[in-house]
């Protein structure tokens, strides 16, 4: 039996830090939300989540309406088409070095506020974003992203997952890329001048395997494809919420069972997660979480429903657990998703 995907949501600050560089520009967030489907109710909610797709779709409509690829956040926008044209070039290099280089030069030309390097050193390799002068706030979101979707470009050049070993931030970053460690699946270390992640330079020898047919596909997909693509589904903690989904209608298994079914001790398992930064009871709330915003979406299903597809026995104890997932009643949540979606 096929197991239904545990697609990862996206926590609300995501989306008002995205937005920061619109309201700058005067332009009204509310209808912009709206067309990507997001309900400007959540936003009060710092609890609240939203959908990939949601995110994806509001990444697309503030890039034209800000005439901007890094949306109104740095001092001077990034032109429409800047990364299908750095793009086009990468895939004409040999290897994965010299097409994060190529990358790099081409952003340099660009970018006013961050410089991006390619700093190799003692067998390691890192991708540093190094910031000019005194920083306007909205700044760390852009070169946040930009990391982030370095990494997903260099992932998708060379078909596959670069392991990182570290995400390096500043200090400043604490509390506002709380998604950072799942998004990368490594550690997040809050202790550096720069934004960037370190990863072994065995992996810049990789040869580029994508080709002007495959780019197409790629830049029609994108910013999806550079969010989940690449993922590995092989960590332990999507192990475990694969697992996991298979019983979310009936009592979940204990971390001893599922250790059991991994073939690990309870001890392995905990140690592991600790590795990747979770812990088994937030995999467990996560899921659900995901799993019910997931479900609220579909007006075919009930409260109650929903309720029972993920153990609960009453509507009422998961109207509980909902709220404290998100700040809002799984039924205010379903209105405000709902009525944004049809207007």
């Amino acid at each position: 039996m096929s197991v239904p995907g545990t697609h990862h949501t996206i926590a609300i600050l995501q989306v008002i830090q995205i937005l920061q560089g619109a309201r700058v520009r005067g332009l009204d967030a509310e209808p912009i939300l709206r067309r990507a489907g997001i309900a400007p109710a959540l936003l009060d909610s710092p609890l609240s989540r939203v959908t990939q797709a949601q995110y994806a779709a509001l990444i697309r409509i503030l890039s034209r309406v800000t005439r901007d690829e890094l949306w109104g956040l740095c001092s001077h926008p990034i032109r429409l088409g800047s990364f299908a044209q750095v793009c086009s070039l990468l895939i004409h290099c040999r290897t994965l070095g010299e097409a994060l280089r190529t990358g790099f030069r081409f952003y340099h030309l660009l970018l006013h506020d961050f410089v991006p390097r390619l700093v190799v050193e003692q067998g390691m390799a890192s991708v540093r974003l190094a910031s000019h002068g005194e920083r306007d706030p909205k700044l760390g979101y852009a070169d946040r992203t930009f990391c982030f979707f370095t990494y997903g470009l260099a992932s998708w050049l060379v078909a596959r997952r670069i392991p990182v070993l570290e995400v390096m931030y500043r200090p400043v970053d604490v509390g506002c890329s709380s998604d950072a460690g799942r998004l990368f699946q490594a550690p997040v270390r809050y202790e550096y001048p720069w934004v960037g992640f370190r990863f072994d330079a065995r992996w810049l020898d990789l040869p580029v395997v994508q080709n002007s047919q495959s780019l197409q596909e790629f830049l029609q997909q994108a910013p999806t494809s550079l969010l989940v693509k690449y993922r590995d589904q092989t960590s332990l903690t999507e192990r475990i919420r694969r697992l996991l989904r298979r019983h979310l209608s009936e009592e979940l298994p204990s971390l001893e069972s599922v250790g059991q079914s991994l073939a690990m001790t309870p001890q392995t398992l905990r140690r592991r997660l600790r590795d990747e930064g979770q812990g088994f009871q937030a995999i467990k709330d996560d899921l659900r979480r995901d799993v019910a915003i997931e479900y609220l979406g579909q007006p075919e299903l009930t409260l109650l429903d929903i309720a029972n597809r993920l153990g609960f026995s009453e509507a009422s104890t998961f109207h509980r657990a909902f709220k404290g997932w998100t700040g809002l009643s799984p039924g205010v949540y379903r209105q405000t998703h709902l009525s944004s979606a049809a207007s």
